[in-house]
């Protein structure tokens, strides 16, 4: 028996009950995430921006980070059109920026602290980390499109991560906020 024949038999409908989407919405949300705000700069809208906890590296040779949206989100085609984006990895102080850029009809570069990285991307001041990246390709996946980052350049700094879990934010002590090493 092959593997695949055995996987066909675990997942059959007959003996596989319909997964609950609270039971899956539940269980992901046991998996702490960082916080990251994904920037970009487009002829169209200007600086633009939106909170996202789908990012995830995908490779170190090619360097290449991966990312996901609703299909239906506006920001979709804002992204797709300007073909770069900056991942702005909050730092644990940064959750009012993370808050400013989940909420729709806000003005969410208002007053913030930024830098500016390569061809206009817009970088938040105070980050964990950016990375900054050009549009490799996008995949679909479900009823999300994944966009699939080429790293150009990345820079990290000293803060510690805001962290999100079970749909809310992570606390991280003030040990964890110390470098390792130290005495």
């Amino acid at each position: 028996m092959t593997i695949n024949t055995q996987a066909k038999r675990l997942v059959s409908a007959k003996t596989t009950p319909p997964l609950a989407p609270t039971a899956f919405r539940d269980a992901l949300g046991r998996f702490a995430t960082g916080i990251t705000v994904m920037t970009t700069h487009d002829d169209e809208e200007g600086h633009y921006g939106v909170t996202a906890t789908s990012f995830s590296s995908l490779s170190l040779d090619p360097p290449l980070v991966q990312w996901s949206l609703r299909n239906e989100a506006y920001s979709l085609p804002v992204f797709l059109r300007a073909q770069r984006f900056a991942v702005n990895i909050l730092a644990a102080d940064q959750e009012e920026v993370s808050r400013r850029f989940a909420t729709a009809d806000v003005d969410r570069f208002a007053d913030l602290d930024l830098d500016e990285g390569i061809v206009e991307l817009p970088l938040i001041k105070g980050a964990a980390a950016w990375i900054e990246c050009s549009l490799e390709t996008t995949l679909p996946g479900g009823d999300h499109t994944i966009l699939v980052g080429r790293v150009l350049r990345a820079r990290t700094f000293p803060e510690p991560p805001l962290l999100h879990w079970r749909g809310d934010y992570l606390p991280i002590d003030e040990d964890a906020r110390q470098p390792r090493g130290t005495a």
